[in-house]
């Protein structure tokens, strides 16, 4: 029997920003990749510079395979550049590397978001994975208090995207004031502005995913019990 839910919007509608988020940061990374630093610093000599003068000498900077796949480790303590990055000098690498290296000047700093962000981590981890069938299995036993699990489990993972908005937004705060004190020229900082609010609205769109997310689950239960 055909069944027809119109919370399926909430997912179409994440969808699409979620797709426009990834075009938008695709097309400004590789138009600023285009664009060599007159400099002719890399991701990685930047990423040392900065590690350097913030007193992380101890940090090691790694290369890691892909595209954008750069990011700092707090557990490890070491800094990721990906193939786009490590040994390239265009001002997309640049901007890249810097705003990593917000992370790694956040962990030193125990900026207080970001060791958050650190404990939701298994949290949020488990409450994705258990939230869907758990929620599944409520609504198919007609069974409100496991509905409820599921939507309390799926909670805490999108307390987890929206924590890591402050996060990520002060890296790239950092990224832009370090890089603006005269490491590279003032036309080259807008390219690198470019590059990290794109980047920024990938994590806005997946904290609307989720938001949406979870407001379809509520729904659902809100509708499933009006018809028991």
């Amino acid at each position: 029997m055909y069944y027809y839910d119109p919370t399926y919007i909430l997912i179409v509608i994440g969808f699409v920003i979620a797709l426009a988020a990834q075009g938008i940061v695709k097309s400004a990374f590789a138009k600023w990749s285009d664009v060599r630093s007159r400099t002719g610093m890399t991701g990685r000599e930047v990423a040392r510079r900065i590690l350097d003068a913030g007193g992380m000498q101890d940090v090691p900077i790694e290369r890691v395979a892909g595209s954008m796949t750069d990011h700092y480790d707090p557990e490890e303590n070491v800094l990721r550049l990906s193939d786009t990055v490590y040994n390239v000098d265009s001002v997309a690498a640049i901007g890249v590397a810097a705003h990593e290296c917000g992370h790694a000047l956040q962990d030193k700093e125990a900026y207080f978001p970001l060791r958050f962000r650190s404990t939701l981590v298994p949290v949020a981890n488990i409450g994705s994975q258990a939230a869907i069938p758990l929620f599944i299995a409520g609504m198919f036993f007609s069974f409100e208090p496991l509905q409820k699990i599921g939507i309390y489990c799926f909670f805490f993972a999108v307390l987890f995207y929206m924590v890591t908005l402050p996060v990520e937004f002060n890296a790239s705060r950092r990224a832009i004031a370090i890089l603006g004190n005269g490491v590279i020229p003032e036309d080259e900082l807008k390219g690198v502005r470019h590059v990290l609010t794109a980047a920024a609205m990938t994590y806005v769109a997946s904290a609307l995913q989720a938001v949406l997310q979870l407001a379809r689950l509520i729904l659902l239960s809100r509708s499933n019990r009006r018809r028991d």
